[in-house]
């Protein structure tokens, strides 16, 4: 009950501190972050940053990629088509896999 008192209140203070500010401070505010985000080095820096973001992340899908065509015999094909190494039942296993079997 204590902690839904102390909410209560909190939520008091927050309405009559914001309602003190007035829409008068709230449309500052927003001209002053549209006049930042309009800037043209803040568009610049923005620009860079979407480039570098682009860059990072068409190599770590390159390097995904990668790995799990190593590791996943199932993507391991040629043009969409199953090499030679694979077995016909689409599971994409070795067939020298099923002939080893951890048990007896």
């Amino acid at each position: 009950m204590r902690y839904r008192v102390m909410f209560g209140v909190g939520l008091a203070v927050g309405y009559i501190l914001g309602s003190r500010a007035g829409r008068e401070r709230y449309e500052q505010i927003k001209r002053m972050a549209q006049r930042v985000s309009d800037s043209p080095s803040v568009q610049e820096a923005a620009g860079l940053v979407g480039a570098r973001v682009s860059k990072v992340t068409d190599v770590a899908k390159t390097k995904v990629s990668h790995v799990a065509k190593n590791r996943l015999p199932f993507l391991q094909s040629e043009n969409g088509v199953q090499t030679a190494k694979h077995d016909e039942t689409g599971t994409g296993w070795p067939d020298d896999d099923r002939a080893v079997s951890p048990h007896p």
